[in-house]
Formats: C-alpha cells, sequence, structure tokens
C-alpha cells in the first residue's frame, strides 16, 4: 500500500509544476488582477504559503509562466532565424524576407499545440496585449525584445532598399496580424456564408506569410 502512495505521489506534478499549470489557467481566463492567490492555491491544491516560498510574490509567479513557456520558443525562433542568416552568408546572397519571417512565425503559430497548456499560455499573452494594466504586459516585451531586435536586423539585412524606419512601422504591423492569429483568434467577426470559419496552423501559416511579405515587400 505505501509502495502504491509512493508511486502515486511521483507521478503528480510536484507544488510548484502545479502552482504553475493553476496559474496560467485562471490568468488567462479571468486576468491577472481579477485572480487572487487564494483562487490559485485552491485550483492547485496547495496552501496558501506555497506561492510565497516557491515564487515569492504574484508577480514573480507570472514571470515564471512567462519563462517556463516562452524561453524554449525563443531559442527556437532565435536559432531560425540565425539558420537563416547563416544559409544566406554561405551562398552569398541577402536573407529572404519571406524565409526570415517563416522563420519567426511557423514556431509561433504551431505553439499552441505543442503542449497541454499551450493555448492557455497564448490566451494569457492576448490579455497582455488587449487589457490596460501593464503588469503581464511589460513581463512579456521585456522577454521578447531581444527576438524582435534580432528579427528587426535580419530584416533590414533582407531589404536594403528600404530604410529602416519604414521597415521598423512595417515589422511592427506584421506583429499585429501575427498577434491577431496567434493570441486572438476567437474574437473574429462573424464569418460570412461559404468562408471557412477554422482553418489549420499550417494553411493559415501559408496565408499569413503570403499576406506578411506582400506588406514587406510593398515598394
Amino acid at each position: 500500500m505505501n509502495q502504491e502512495r509512493a508511486k502515486a505521489k511521483m507521478q503528480q506534478p510536484d507544488t510548484k509544476q502545479r502552482l504553475l499549470d493553476a496559474a496560467e489557467k485562471l490568468f488567462a481566463q479571468h486576468g491577472y488582477h481579477c485572480t487572487s492567490l487564494r483562487k490559485v492555491t485552491a485550483e492547485a491544491e496547495v496552501n496558501l504559503a506555497a506561492v510565497s516560498y516557491h515564487f515569492g510574490s504574484k508577480e514573480a509567479l507570472v514571470e515564471a509562466i512567462f519563462e517556463r513557456r516562452l524561453q524554449p520558443l525563443n531559442e527556437e525562433r532565435f536559432s531560425r532565424l540565425e539558420k537563416v542568416r547563416g544559409a544566406a552568408a554561405a551562398e552569398g546572397r541577402r536573407p529572404t524576407v519571406e524565409e526570415t519571417l517563416r522563420a519567426f512565425v511557423e514556431p509561433t503559430l504551431h505553439f499552441r499545440d505543442s503542449a497541454p497548456g499551450a493555448r492557455y499560455f497564448m490566451h494569457l499573452i492576448g490579455r497582455a496585449l488587449t487589457e490596460p494594466d501593464p503588469a503581464v504586459r511589460s513581463i512579456f516585451f521585456r522577454m521578447v525584445g531581444p527576438l524582435f531586435a534580432r528579427l528587426f536586423e535580419i530584416l533590414c539585412e533582407a531589404q536594403p532598399n528600404l530604410d529602416c524606419n519604414q521597415i521598423f512601422w512595417r515589422l511592427n504591423f506584421a506583429i499585429g496580424a501575427i498577434s491577431r492569429c496567434t493570441f486572438l483568434p476567437e474574437k473574429l467577426p462573424e464569418v460570412p456564408t461559404g468562408v471557412e470559419s477554422e482553418l489549420s496552423a499550417d494553411r493559415q501559416i501559408d496565408m499569413l506569410i503570403g499576406f506578411l511579405v506582400a506588406g514587406m515587400e510593398a515598394p
């Protein structure tokens, strides 16, 4: 009997993991400020002191949620962007806009189906981008800032015919479109008859890339 209990306990997520999972879900569903730590600990089935022990504060808890999800995603996007740049250099050419954007967009849109809870995290980012409170948004922008800078840098290399001011603002518009598809997919207007209401990730990526490339390469 004791062996069965020990085995069951080992199969359960540890306290820190349960807190991260519970907070991610509740922050995504109800918002950061509308979710108390008592609700989080009740969802996680741990005592209130566990938050202070593992994270120290509510803000540190949400920061840990972002680190858990964004760090591996950012590493993949950085790696893919560097591969684009390296391949172009090896071939004696500039990176193309399409391959640069694809290196960023593909892992971003595939992420939502990559792991349990990933969709909750996407909703959490959607809230961070649309709700007025800056607490969660500032954490998100701090963590993606270096990646955005690298993406901008490579797009400038890809388009020497455009000044960096134009590229910067076009990239901001592109990020808006990516965010719309990734973090706020359920907030579509009513879909007209005959129009597909849902797209597979791969089909959405191809359509989005085509749209973004046309905007980034416009005269």
